[in-house]
């Protein structure tokens, strides 16, 4: 083996092992701050927008970015937080939970990294049960899901993924789980609420806040 090629194996050796040393960047590092791959610089905020992102960080301690994301237009800033909140917190027969599973379930489905990683940490801190977090997120038929909760979940998927298919049988199905048709409605507008946001995140690139990733393990 001649010097040359004996030097060139040691040099490449030497790199590897550098590479190997240097810590890897972490896979959410600029989540908070490369928030969209779109260039839109935000508006300035509403009064009653300005007061909803200070509330935010009171409750919450942050802002979430898909609300930074929409603040390049205030009115569609606002139809947000308004059927958001209306869908997810305000009165229904579904609970806070229930609606956060299907925004799982919806969003694994679609493979949508924001929602799967914001309403995961939802479902983990609302249920107390980290691993019902992880199991909506890869595979809810793998969780031990009361029948009411695969009900709901299997006609949320099925309204995600076949939605010409829906039939009679499928609303009869939920209300043999219990559900009135009232509660229906609520799933059907969680479950297409979700497919609008996955797809408006995926188009964008939207990333979640890093804080997610910690919450509720």
């Amino acid at each position: 083996m001649t010097t040359e090629i004996m030097m060139t194996k040691r040099n490449n050796k030497a790199t590897s092992r550098n590479r190997a040393d240097k810590p890897r960047a972490g896979a959410a590092a600029a989540d908070d701050t490369a928030i969209t791959a779109l260039d839109l610089p935000p508006a300035p905020l509403s009064p009653d927008m300005a007061a909803y992102f200070a509330k935010c960080e009171e409750k919450l301690g942050f802002v979430p970015n898909v609300l930074k994301a929409y603040a390049f237009d205030t009115v569609k800033l606002a139809a947000f937080v308004a059927m958001y909140n209306d869908l997810m917190l305000g009165p229904s027969g579904l609970s806070k939970l229930e609606r956060e599973m299907i925004a799982v379930a919806v969003s694994a489905h679609n493979r949508c990294y924001y929602c799967l990683v914001a309403h995961g940490a939802a479902v983990r801190q609302l249920s107390g049960d980290p691993p019902l977090g992880e199991l909506m997120a890869m595979n809810f038929r793998a969780a031990r899901l009361s029948k009411r909760e695969r009900a709901m979940l299997d006609f949320a998927v099925k309204l995600t993924a076949e939605p010409w298919l829906i039939e009679d049988e499928h609303r009869a199905q939920l209300r043999r789980a219990g559900f009135s048709d009232r509660d229906i409605w609520d799933i059907a507008a969680v479950a297409g609420f979700f497919n609008m946001s996955n797809r408006v995140a995926s188009a964008t690139d939207m990333r979640p806040n890093s804080t997610y990733h910690r919450q509720g393990r």
